[in-house]
């Protein structure tokens, strides 16, 4: 299957790990071999409850079995979206009540900007430098990074950075700003966690000058950091909110959330401002709403930042330089990007997955399903630490 794999699916890179994947239940992935592989990665950050949680799997097959897709977004009343954007601004603050829903957390910061830009009338959008928020027109063009936006210019115009945590570069934010992309938590950087009451700083100088915060909770959302979103760690509240990945628990999915208000300006002037035929598929929409009611209705959430204290305290070495990020949205740096290459790759042999960062090539991603065993967790770190010692560079 790998040689098929590699003839017919556009690639994203040039060396892929090309895992023949048989079946995937919990923390585990199996080959077509039956070769095990504990999961720390999550399908990066989107498999909440772990690979076909048994809630998730009855909750998708009991809408497949009634209908799966029946009109474009926004005409018809469909139970399941219905019944998760209700939730979902049930255990939201205020004013986050609206929720529109897309397919990736890529469209979502595209349409979070669309919004933004209608709301307030105005072109420029700043982002912070050594952001991601997706690949897409709109989200690669509030990526600082030339390497990766050179070939596909010219991109969108009027578009500024800031450094994440720098409070004095705040003041780049002012009247003629539409929006301000941020992560809650630096994703690619290496999963940077605000400082000093940055994002509240931020929020309060958008609202001097009448621009709106959009937070990407894109990877941090869903309860990996000890929350059900990681803004609620801050103090902070956005007028947007960008969400995607766990939220389905492995199917694909996104969604914008800001006031009533705000959203309905997509309603008119033009009508249709924003449109999809399958955000809110109500497949997709029943997983989601199975999901958030899995993490309301048990612990896992306040569980995380017990498991991120047990791996805090057992992967402790020499070569690992620091432990970046917050609950299960961990990024081990270690002291150069040899060795995290080589982690990674003794890991994967062995039957454990973990993973790189887009910027922070010296990180080793730990990102697992928040049902993770505390085990589970000490065969990782154990297998971490063992690749150190056979380090060879």
């Amino acid at each position: 299957m790998k040689e098929e794999f590699l003839q017919y699916q556009a690639p994203t890179s040039l060396y892929p790990l090309g895992l023949e994947v048989e079946r995937a239940e919990g923390s585990y992935i199996y080959d077509t071999q039956g070769k095990a592989y504990l999961d720390f990665v999550a399908g990066v950050s989107a498999c909440t409850l772990g690979h076909c949680h048994p809630k998730v799997v009855k909750a998708i097959q009991e809408q497949v079995s009634k209908y799966m897709h029946v009109m474009v977004y926004g005409e018809y009343a469909q139970a399941p979206a219905v019944e998760f954007c209700k939730l979902l601004a049930e255990n939201l603050p205020d004013p986050l009540e609206t929720t529109y829903l897309v397919n990736s957390g890529t469209e979502a910061i595209e349409g979070s900007i669309k919004l933004a830009k209608r709301a307030t009338g105005r072109s420029q959008i700043i982002a912070a430098r050594k952001a991601y928020h997706g690949n897409t027109q709109g989200s690669l063009s509030i990526m600082d990074y030339e390497l990766r936006k050179q070939p596909f210019r010219p991109l969108l115009p009027d578009v500024a950075w800031i450094e994440f945590n720098n409070e004095k570069e705040i003041e780049k934010i002012t009247t003629k700003t539409a929006g301000v992309v941020l992560e809650t938590i630096q994703g690619g950087a290496g999963f940077i966690t605000p400082e000093n009451d940055y994002l509240l700083k931020v929020k309060k100088r958008c609202e001097e000058v009448g621009a709106l915060l959009i937070l990407d909770e894109i990877q941090p959302g869903f309860g990996r950091t000890g929350k059900l979103f990681g803004f609620e760690n801050y103090n902070v509240v956005p007028d947007i909110l960008a969400i995607g990945k766990g939220m389905a628990s492995g199917l694909p999915c996104g969604a914008f959330v800001a006031s009533y208000d705000l959203m309905h300006l997509l309603a008119d002037n033009p009508k249709m401002s924003h449109i999809t035929t399958f955000g809110g598929n109500p497949v997709v929409a029943a997983a989601s709403l199975a999901t958030l009611k899995e993490l309301l209705h048990t612990n896992l959430i306040q569980e995380t930042l017990q498991k991120e204290q047990l791996f805090r305290k057992l992967l402790q070495h020499p070569k690992i330089k620091s432990i970046n990020g917050k609950g299960l949205m961990l990024a081990v740096i270690v002291e150069n990007i040899d060795l995290a290459n080589h982690i990674i790759l003794y890991a994967h042999q062995r039957g454990f997955i973990f993973f790189w960062l887009l910027f922070e090539l010296r990180a080793v991603r730990i990102s697992p399903p928040l049902t993770i065993s505390e085990e589970e967790i000490e065969k990782g770190c154990a297998i971490i630490l063992e690749a150190i010692e056979n380090y060879k560079g």
